[in-house]
């Protein structure tokens, strides 16, 4: 896979950075609208480690970006591009979070159970099967399972959604397990939020009200630590802005007005 897909002939001053870990591709939609804006980077996160992405990231933003650059992260995302802002401040003007996970533990422990409690009993049944079976050290050909259980989670995560074609690549379960268990031990041990003293530049984080991930775990945590922070609530939006059928044109009009 090539580490970075390019939206228009450059320079690139916007770079979006994809959710997961370990589901490239997911914000070409993004990506494609903002290029009529300005120029677009979309990188894609192939190390199987967290110190590798950061570093796959900074390199990929400092060889084919404008620095300092506007990072545009989703979900998993949002985590990478506040760690890099927070490692390598010169390189970042702005970031954007979309979506983001919560930045404490204790405002995470309901996310499964808020996703799973909104299926119906069919598609409930069918995702707890898929946890158990991803849980399980012995079960092959994760990446298949793992992309199973975001299509059910993905009916959760929407409000009313619009059909978008799905532009994500295959998910990869091993950089996904390899990643997240230490951003996750970040969190745990409040790292993640004390890297709030190294951040330099505004911050921004828009969020669905009907986001899974709750919006107050966001909020709450950044006003408390940012002194350069604005909160953008979303309503009868999901997890994801751009699919959603009351909330799209508002998130790409905030968007073209952040970047």
């Amino acid at each position: 896979m090539r580490p970075v897909r390019k939206w228009g002939p450059g320079p690139y001053p916007v770079a979006v950075i994809h959710g997961g870990p370990g589901a490239p591709g997911e914000m070409a939609h993004v990506a494609r609208e903002l290029s009529a804006v300005k120029c677009v980077l979309e990188p894609f996160q192939t190390e199987m480690t967290l110190e590798g992405q950061i570093q796959e990231l900074r390199s990929v933003l400092s060889e084919h970006g404008r620095v300092p650059l506007t990072l545009i992260g989703f979900s998993w995302g949002s985590f990478l591009s506040w760690m890099v802002a927070a490692r390598y401040p010169a390189l970042v003007s702005k970031l954007i979070l979309v979506s983001s996970a919560p930045f404490e533990e204790r405002y995470a422990t309901a996310i499964t159970k808020t996703r799973l409690d909104r299926l119906k009993p069919k598609e409930h049944a069918e995702a707890q099967v898929l946890l158990e079976q991803i849980d399980d050290p012995s079960t092959p050909d994760k990446n298949a399972l793992l992309g199973k259980l975001g299509c059910l989670l993905a009916l959760a995560d929407s409000f009313d959604p619009i059909s978008l074609e799905n532009e994500a690549f295959h998910c990869q379960y091993d950089i996904f397990k390899g990643v997240w268990d230490e951003a996750a031990e970040l969190r745990r041990s409040q790292v993640l939020i004390r890297m709030a003293h190294s951040i330099r530049c505004p911050v921004v984080a828009i969020h669905g009200d009907w986001d899974p991930h709750p919006a107050e775990g966001v909020n709450d945590p950044l006003t408390r630590e940012l002194s350069d922070f604005t909160f953008i609530l979303l309503k009868k939006c999901g997890h994801r802005p751009w699919i959603e059928r009351n909330a799209s044109e508002d998130f790409f009009n905030i968007l073209v007005k952040e970047i």
